[in-house]
C-alpha cells in the first residue's frame, strides 16, 4: 500500500472512475468526492471511500483530506459539454473555474503537495499547426476551454507561491471503457462520437450525424486523436509518481496517441466490429470545429514510463460497445 491516500474528485464519472480503478490497482488508498449530479455511486469501486459533496464545499473537502490522510488530489470534477458552455458560460466558470479555485485552496490549506488536473485540448482552440505541442498557443474558442485554461493558470501561480506541484494533462478525445468491464461512459446525452456510435449500434439511436464533409482532411470529415480511457487513467498514475519523485517540478502534458482518425474512419471501425452498417446522416459543419486536432505526445512519452496498451481503434470501439451492451442489460 502506498503512503497516504489520493482524493479523486469526480470519481463517480467517466474518466474519474477509471482513474480510481487504476489507482486502486496500483496500491493506492482512494477517497472519491463527487456530488453525483452526473456521476453514479455504483461506478465507484467498493475499495474506495465515497464522500458525496461538491468540491467547492470547503468544510467537507477539508474534513475528508484530514480524515483519510490525503497526500495528493486528482481533479476530474466539472462540466464538460462544449455547446452547453456557450449557452450557459456562467455554469462553466462556476463548476470548473471557481470550484477548482476552492479545491486548490483547500489543498494548500491542508498541506496537500501534489495535484493532477484534468485539462483539455480545447485550451488550444483551433490550432494553426498539427500535431499540437504543449507550447502551442492556447486560444480557447469556447467557455469550456477557457474555464480549463484559467485553472491551469491558477495552478501555475499557486505552485510558484506554495509547496505544491502539479501535472495538467490536456486530453484529446477520450473513448472506450475498462477492458474488464468495471466502468465505462454512462452519462445520458453524451456528445462524443464513439459513444454516440455505440448507442446507434445497440439500437439506442437511429443514426449518427456527421457534422461537416468539407474539411481539409483525407476524406472531408474532421480528424481527431482518440485515446482509450484506461490508457489515460494509467497516465495519471504515472504522472502522480513523477510528482512524488520530483516535488519541485510541475508539468503540462498532452494526453493522446499522436495520430488521428476521421469521423468516417471511426464509423467504419464500428461497422467492422459489429458487422453491421450504421446509418450516417451528413449535416453541416458546427461553428469552431477544427479540421484536425491531433496531439504531439512526445513530451508525455519522455516524462513518464507510460506506454499505451490499447492504442488500436478497433479495440477502443470494441470496449465501448461492450460497455454499451452492459448498460442495456442494467435497464
Amino acid at each position: 500500500m502506498r503512503d497516504g491516500a489520493v482524493m479523486v474528485t469526480g470519481g463517480a464519472g467517466y474518466i474519474g472512475s477509471h482513474a480510481v480503478l487504476a489507482l486502486l490497482d496500483a496500491g493506492w488508498r482512494v477517497v472519491v468526492v463527487d456530488n453525483l449530479v452526473t456521476g453514479f455511486d455504483w461506478a465507484v469501486d467498493r475499495r474506495a471511500r465515497l464522500v458525496v459533496a461538491n468540491v467547492a464545499d470547503d468544510e467537507k473537502v477539508r474534513d475528508a483530506i484530514r480524515e483519510h490522510g490525503v497526500t495528493a488530489i486528482m481533479h476530474f470534477a466539472g462540466s464538460v459539454v462544449v455547446p452547453e458552455s456557450v449557452s450557459d458560460p456562467l455554469k462553466y466558470y462556476r463548476n470548473n473555474t471557481a470550484a477548482s479555485r476552492s479545491l486548490i485552496e483547500s489543498a494548500v490549506s491542508e498541506g496537500v503537495k501534489h495535484f493532477i488536473f484534468s485539462s483539455t485540448a480545447a485550451t488550444y482552440g483551433v490550432p494553426e499547426v498539427v500535431p499540437v505541442r504543449e507550447d502551442s498557443p492556447q486560444l480557447p474558442i469556447n467557455p469550456y476551454g477557457m474555464s480549463k485554461l484559467m485553472t491551469e493558470h491558477m495552478l501555475r501561480d499557486v505552485a510558484a507561491a506554495h509547496p505544491l506541484n502539479f501535472a495538467a494533462l490536456r486530453y484529446f478525445n477520450v473513448a472506450g471503457a475498462d477492458p474488464q468491464g468495471r466502468s465505462g461512459q454512462s452519462t445520458a446525452g453524451a456528445t462524443h462520437l464513439i459513444k454516440i456510435a455505440a448507442e446507434a449500434a445497440t439500437g439506442k439511436r437511429g443514426h449518427v450525424s456527421v457534422f461537416g464533409t468539407d474539411f481539409a482532411t483525407r476524406d472531408g470529415t474532421g480528424v481527431r486523436d482518440y485515446i482509450h480511457v484506461s490508457d489515460l487513467a494509467a497516465a495519471h498514475v504515472d504522472a502522480l509518481d513523477l510528482l512524488l519523485a520530483e516535488p519541485g517540478k510541475s508539468h503540462f502534458l498532452n494526453a493522446g496517441y499522436g495520430r488521428g482518425y476521421s469521423v468516417l474512419e471511426v464509423l467504419d471501425a464500428v461497422d467492422r466490429v459489429t458487422n453491421m452498417k450504421i446509418e450516417r446522416r451528413m449535416e453541416g459543419r458546427r461553428a469552431g470545429d477544427p479540421d484536425e486536432l491531433v496531439s504531439d505526445n512526445r513530451a508525455i512519452l519522455e516524462a513518464l514510463p507510460w506506454r499505451p496498451k490499447y492504442d488500436d481503434l478497433d479495440r477502443i470501439v470494441t470496449d465501448a460497445l461492450s460497455w454499451e451492451r452492459h448498460l442495456a442489460s442494467r435497464q
